[in-house]
């Protein structure tokens, strides 16, 4: 029995398609019985530069062989002219001239027919068309070979079509294509797109021959669903075999190494990748940086991307990061200058890298530029719900305004955002209370508390800071006692401290130390600090040594502790105590990290560090410093530790 005849075969009424074409012109038209029968060669010859222009994208030229091809015949001689004709229009993007060929041929589809129509839909992103011409095939009883299936299984994994991949799989197996190497590619791709690894591998193993892309398929994919460890034994797998990889292979690697941290191994594939002559790839070099920025080797990614001839919005993006990251933001700006004055533009993951840096040192100007791009650009916008607000960013802008101190454009930014979160309220109630502005920190919460956001654990520490720098006391303690009662948020150690700094700013340090010591929470280095903070702002000494002996139980090492109770006895008159306070330093090898400063001058920020002589500009600063000191000395200012 014939395979090709198991399914009916409806006739296909060709004149009701001609209304649609978009030529000038059909086959019919210019077909005449005087034409001369065209030769092979002749026609061999067409079809080469058919697939040439299909390459090459040349619609012009496409076009005039069409039409020479209508005028002599052509089209009628073999089915492989009319192939090749709907692959040209389809590789030109041209999916409307294609299917109307296809709906006017003078002869009934054929596989390569169908088969150069479905890879043109699915190519050109409409996979739901390129899908319904593989079901009109199986109707038709046309059956798919071995080059439907690729194709057809990436436009199934572009829309996630999974019941229709596992008819597809079957039907694979009954044809007998299951061993075909490019059939399994595409099986094992799909399968690792819906995140089925234990489908892919089983196929993958199956397949008696892989190629290098097909074993990058499989690297890269358990990479990026986070299976590390399954990725680098594929790749161990893959080396034994004696595959060569590739740059692809490289990457897919690397961002494993990254990702556990392995600097050791990284590096070694590093020495390969020189080897096999790949570092002058640019995507090689964007993942060495990730890899070396992500095991936290700065001057190496640093290193790398200088040595980068030619770089992209993704190695900018990425040595960016890596100094983000690693809080080196006084660079990361630096860096973003630079990228700009080389012409790169800015997308949203560079504006969203730099815009913590502008946070973390005040960079007013420089985040009121991201911000201004943004909005030009519209990348402040959702871009799965068009205009609707992308409430991420607006919270990270108006985080920056709120740190650098801009409250006014802060709120700007929250009554213009069309949809807000928990965290919005949280920003601007941290950001009032931080700043000093303690009523408006509590009309904000009262307001949430209206708009019905539940407040969490974040919104209380805002709301209990901003009573603290406002000296609301009797209000602070309210708050702290009906945090469970009222709102449903149990207190955490972060809530007594707030207490605590509280109500140590108000002189009240006797109470202070017995919340500090009769907390629910178990206590931390952070309670006592605050309390010892109080005691120096106060002066009290003996309140001050209890907290020392607290936070260094917990924190020996840490040097700000020792500075503070340095300080309270600087301010008693203690001065034998703060020698030992010293020697106590020495002995534990603690030492004070030099202090640093910043400050944004028109487009710049400029960063100072205590003794540093590095700045183009340190011979006026000293001599403004001196100045200043010999001024403060006159006036018989002691300063402190």
């Amino acid at each position: 029995m014939n395979k090709r005849a198991i399914f009916s075969k409806p006739s296909i009424n060709n004149n009701k398609f001609k209304s649609f074409s978009p030529f000038c012109f059909s086959s019919s038209e210019f077909s005449s019985s005087s034409s001369p029968t065209p030769q092979p060669d002749h026609l061999s010859t067409f079809i080469a530069s058919l697939q040439s222009c299909a390459h090459h994208k040349n619609l012009t030229k496409g076009k005039q062989l069409h039409s020479y091809m209508l005028r002599n015949g052509l089209l009628q001689a073999s089915p492989a002219s009319l192939t090749s004709l709907i692959n040209m229009y389809s590789k030109c993007n041209r999916m409307t001239y294609a299917l109307s060929l296809f709906q006017t041929a003078p002869q009934n589809p054929n596989i390569f027919s169908f088969n150069a129509i479905i890879y043109g839909f699915i190519t050109n992103k409409d996979p739901f068309k390129g899908l319904k011409f593989y079901r009109e095939m199986r109707v038709l009883g046309v059956f798919p070979d071995k080059y439907t299936f690729p194709c057809l299984l990436k436009g199934c994994g572009d829309i996630m079509e999974v019941l229709e991949v596992r008819k597809i799989h079957g039907l694979v197996f009954k044809l007998g294509l299951d061993l075909d190497l490019y059939v399994g590619s595409g099986l094992v791709k799909c399968y690792l797109k819906f995140i089925f690894m234990k489908d892919a591998e089983k196929v993958f193993d199956e397949l008696l021959v892989r190629d290098v892309v097909l074993w990058n398929a499989m690297v890269n994919g358990y990479a990026q669903v986070g299976q590390f460890d399954e990725a680098l034994g594929v790749f161990s797998k893959m080396c034994s075999e004696g595959v060569e990889m590739s740059s692809f292979t490289v990457t897919g690697v690397l961002s494993a190494f990254a990702m556990i941290g392995c600097v050791e191994n990284g590096k070694s594939v590093h020495g390969v990748v020189v080897k096999m002559g790949y570092g002058s790839s640019i995507v090689v070099s964007n993942a060495l940086i990730d890899m070396y920025g992500k095991c936290k080797c700065v001057g190496e990614a640093l290193k790398i991307f200088k040595m980068m001839d030619v770089r992209d919005i993704y190695s900018w993006n990425s040595i960016m990061f890596v100094h983000e990251q690693c809080g080196d933001h006084d660079e990361t700006l630096r860096l973003f200058g630079m990228m700009l004055r080389d012409g790169i533009q800015p997308d949203l993951i560079t504006l969203t890298t730099v815009l913590p840096s502008c946070t973390q040192m005040a960079a007013l100007m420089h985040g009121k530029g991201i911000h201004g791009y943004m909005i030009i650009n519209g990348l402040s916008k959702d871009r799965n719900s068009e205009g609707i607000d992308d409430v991420l960013i607006n919270n990270g802008i108006m985080d920056m305004y709120a740190k650098c101190g801009s409250m006014r454009e802060a709120h700007l930014v929250f009554d213009k955002m069309s949809h807000k979160d928990v965290v919005s309220w949280n920003i601007l109630i941290m950001g009032y209370g931080m700043h000093g502005y303690g009523s408006e920190a509590l009309d904000m919460f009262s307001l949430m508390f209206e708009s019905e956001f539940k407040p969490d654990d974040v919104t209380f520490v805002g709301v209990l800071s901003a009573c603290s720098h406002a000296g609301f006391v009797s209000l602070g303690r309210q708050i702290l006692g009906q945090m469970k009662s009222k709102y449903g948020v149990v207190p955490t150690i972060e809530h007594y401290t707030c207490v605590v700094d509280m109500l140590g700013r108000a002189g009240q340090l006797e109470e202070a130390y017995q919340l500090a010591l009769t907390s629910p929470t178990e206590a931390n280095a952070v309670i006592w600090r605050a309390l010892l903070a109080a005691c120096r702002l106060h002066g009290n000494s003996d309140i001050a040594e209890v907290a020392a002996k607290h936070v260094l139980q917990f924190e020996p090492e840490h040097s700000g502790s020792y500075i503070l109770m340095s300080n309270v006895y600087v301010a008693a008159g203690k001065y034998e105590e703060v020698l030992d306070v010293r020697n106590m330093m020495r002995q534990q090898n603690v030492r004070k990290l030099p202090g640093c400063s910043w400050i944004e001058v028109k487009n710049g920020v400029h960063a100072f560090i205590n003794g540093d002589r590095t700045h183009p500009g340190s011979n006026s600063i000293y001599d403004g410093l001196h100045s200043l000191t010999a001024l403060l000395q006159e006036n018989d200012y002691v300063p402190d530790f």
